[in-house]
């Protein structure tokens, strides 16, 4: 399993090398509107996210984001919560306009419980991140993209790790 994995990304390293010379380096930003199952209400509300990054060249990038889960009122007070990632990027064209990709990384969560009586818990984790994505292309700088995204391991309470986003993103 293990000479298997190594010869996918071989092979992937190959041919996105193959590829590179298409797109010169760049970096870009974003802004999205990401939404996630609240654990303690059972019930999905959008809060906002920022990103940027760097590609190297048409399939390799980095990127690092920060998404705001807000602050919710709940049974006995309120959640309030973020993650936060960096990761490695593939992308593959899939088209003139259309681009998919997967990211894979490392997310730092945060989520704080605020009781009505003044108590407060806090819970800190870092983990694995991932994310799958398809963008468009309006133009040569513009995008727009639709992406899941799973921060980590799921949550005692507040904002669940998988969290839908769409996106605008711009490059330089």
């Amino acid at each position: 399993m293990k000479k298997l994995l190594l010869a996918l990304i071989a092979t992937s390293a190959v041919a996105g090398g193959a590829q590179a010379q298409t797109t010169a380096p760049h970096a870009y930003v974003g802004i999205g509107a990401a939404t996630a199952d609240n654990k303690s209400t059972d019930d999905y509300k959008t809060n906002a996210k920022v990103y940027g990054g760097y590609e190297f060249d048409q399939n390799w990038g980095v990127e690092a984001g920060y998404t705001n889960f807000d602050k919710e009122n709940v049974a006995g007070g309120t959640v309030k919560g973020s993650g936060t990632y960096v990761a490695g990027k593939y992308s593959m064209p899939l088209g003139e306009r259309f681009t998919g990709y997967g990211k894979v990384g490392v997310a730092y969560n945060e989520r704080k419980f605020s009781s009505n009586l003044g108590t407060q818990v806090n819970n800190y984790d870092t983990g694995l991140y991932g994310g799958v994505g398809v963008e468009y292309k309006l133009n040569e700088k513009l995008a727009v993209n639709a992406e899941y995204e799973r921060y980590g391991k799921d949550k005692a309470f507040g904002a669940k790790a998988d969290v839908y986003t769409v996106g605008l993103k711009y490059g330089f």
